[in-house]
């Protein structure tokens, strides 16, 4: 474990934060890597869910902005087969993107609640961690998710139109020559080739998972009625409106706030489809965004998506 001062988003002096490294097991048995955060807050403890090959690394800074603001603890994690969460030279079986919804989201959520049982915890996923909350099975127990840059993934929903191409002709066949997606292919950490397949997959359907007759567990998302925020970027050729609303609509019996971000919002910088969890951003996305996790107040930056 270790300790170390940490400022939050509006330069005041905070409390030492707590990071300890956790080791624990999804449901089958595969080895899972977090960190958790700890303060001495008494606000509710957030679940920190990772983008597609984002490493949880990323989203250090916002965690111990989340602590400095009073989260009572805050867990960050890597999905099978990613980062800290490797596979074990023992495991013989296919990855399948759908366990990382299936399997490590409702582990990392136990750790959570073991860690901090005094109240409901709240979440905060980015991309791929938005979708695995209504396919998780465990949304109920949230208090209230925000989601960021969370969208269907279906190519035609993009605005970045090589996004499809490159990933049907270049990036499958490449998944295919080596067990886990090459840094060179350029689109972050390392996964698994089997979860790039699946992915590819996906995004080739028009209603994206949904369209997956293996995947029974999307109807989940109907059961779903835990308030969400979903932030999303004008300037993500990815999360574009179509794409976001394509995804969100699913989560139909959940009151659902959208929210626009631009780069104005931003001091006048790109934000993009990560870029919202990057520490420049502290001052100027985060604090409403965190003030709405933790406390329930109310985002009025960026425009309402009615």
């Amino acid at each position: 474990m270790s300790a170390r001062p940490s400022p939050d988003p509006g330069g005041r002096p905070t409390a030492e934060i707590a990071r300890q490294p956790v080791a624990f097991a999804a449901a089958d048995g595969f080895p899972l890597a977090g960190t958790l955060f700890s303060g001495p807050g008494d606000g509710p403890a957030v679940l920190v869910s990772s983008a597609t090959a984002v490493p949880q690394g990323f989203y250090a800074a916002f965690a111990g902005a989340l602590v400095a603001a009073g989260a009572r603890a805050v867990l960050t994690y890597d999905y099978r087969g990613v980062g800290l969460s490797r596979r074990p030279a023992s495991w013989r079986r296919r990855i399948a993107k759908k366990e990382w919804a299936l399997q490590d989201f409702p582990a990392a959520l136990a750790v959570l609640r073991q860690a901090a049982p005094e109240r409901l915890p709240v979440g905060v996923g980015q991309s791929f961690g938005g979708q695995a909350f209504g396919l998780s099975g465990v949304a109920g127990q949230f208090e209230r998710y925000g989601m960021v840059a969370t969208m269907s993934g279906y190519w035609h929903g993009l605005d970045d139109r090589m996004a499809g191409p490159f990933m049907f002709a270049v990036g499958v066949p490449v998944s295919l020559l080596f067990a886990e997606t090459p840094r060179w292919l350029g689109i972050g950490e390392p996964i698994p080739g089997s979860v790039f397949r699946d992915w590819a997959r996906w995004c080739r359907m028009p209603d994206y998972f949904f369209d997956d007759p293996t995947f029974p567990e999307t109807a989940r998302y109907a059961d779903v009625t835990t308030p969400i925020l979903a932030i999303g970027l004008t300037d993500d050729v990815w999360g574009t409106k179509r794409a976001v609303d394509s995804l969100m609509r699913h989560y139909a019996n959940a009151p659902v706030e959208k929210r626009w971000l631009s780069p104005a919002d931003a001091g006048g910088h790109a934000i993009g489809h990560l870029g919202f969890f990057r520490s420049r951003f502290a001052g100027t996305l985060w604090p409403e965004f965190i003030g709405w996790l933790l406390r329930g107040e109310a985002v009025r930056i960026g425009t309402a998506d009615p």
